[in-house]
């Protein structure tokens, strides 16, 4: 088991260290299935066989089910907090420090990006707040929010999804990210990540705005749909540019795929990514989509950097 690197970033993840037994066990479930009903295929109707402890003659037959084998692996691979490594109580959680230092977001939040603002949450139905930068730039998606903070444990979190591929991460985010958007969702809404570029995603291996978008389907029954936007451009990195540099290195490098129209066209749709900052990128992928038809486009991220001033 790894743990968390001495220079504040997170390390390998924990929980998936366990999956190459997890596939084993798996695996001969399947094989005794395929057997038919005799023999092993008969115990395996019942329950795995994953072993004989002892000589035959003392009886010594194991067979374990589902839950035998998870309290076995509980064991030997007890849960993990996915921020210090320290055993907590199930899988995918955060321990009590770990869970003070993240920086969920709550209250009263600007309605156009999701951060925290200062003062009291209206009565339903009250005008919507919305931050100055968000006043000052009029935003092309109706409607915003974010799960935490892009600091301390966010910031953590977020890097090791992104960079130290923690996909452990991933099903936590996707809760919180249903429990952050709730306001947002509506019906028959489309969720969409915004797409890294091709040269990017060969030398990342995987898009991570692709992977919350995914696990926020699985826990709100929308449809998900990574293919209708496309990054049409390689484009530098935006850490350390201005905020006017960032919008005009974004703008028309989002684009909806060849064949898409058909898929948004008098639709809401769900704008997915980890982070948003200037909120460059997330007005490229909006724009697109307004562009070609979507009925109301909103956002969804997993982190917000920056304070409302």
């Amino acid at each position: 088991i790894r743990h968390p690197g001495d220079n504040g970033g997170l390390g390998k993840f924990f929980i998936n260290d366990r999956q190459p037994i997890m596939d084993l066990v798996a695996g001969g479930f399947m094989q005794e299935q395929r057997r038919g009903a005799g023999g092993a295929g008969a115990v395996a109707a019942k329950g795995l066989a994953v072993g004989q402890l002892g000589r035959r003659g003392h009886g010594a037959e194991i067979y374990m089910n589902g839950g035998v084998v998870q309290s076995v692996l509980q064991t030997l691979y007890p849960p993990r907090c996915l921020g210090c490594g320290a055993r907590v109580e199930s899988d995918f959680g955060l321990c009590g420090p770990c869970w003070r230092e993240t920086p969920f977001i709550s209250g009263l939040v600007c309605d156009a990006c999701g951060i925290p603002l200062p003062g009291e949450q209206g009565e339903p139905g009250a005008e919507p707040a919305q931050c100055d930068a968000c006043l000052v730039r009029v935003r092309p998606w109706a409607r915003g929010r974010a799960v935490m903070l892009y600091e301390s444990m966010g910031r953590r979190l977020v890097l090791g999804l992104k960079h130290g591929d923690r996909h452990d991460v991933l099903r936590p985010a996707g809760r919180w990210l249903a429990r952050a958007g709730r306001e947002i969702f509506a019906r028959n809404m489309l969720i969409v990540p915004v797409p890294l570029h091709w040269t990017r995603l060969v030398k990342r291996r995987f898009n991570q705005s692709a992977h919350l978008a995914e696990a926020l389907a699985r826990e709100t029954g929308l449809n998900h749909r990574p293919d209708v936007l496309v990054r049409a451009r390689a484009t530098p990195s935006l850490g350390g540019m201005g905020h006017d540099h960032r919008f005009q290195t974004m703008a028309g490098a989002i684009t909806l795929r060849e064949g898409q129209r058909r898929r948004i066209a008098g639709r809401p749709v769900l704008i997915v990514d980890d982070v948003m900052t200037s909120g460059a990128s997330l007005s490229a992928a909006a724009e697109a989509l307004v562009t070609h038809g979507a009925a109301e486009v909103s956002i969804l991220v997993l982190a917000r950097a920056g304070r409302a001033t």
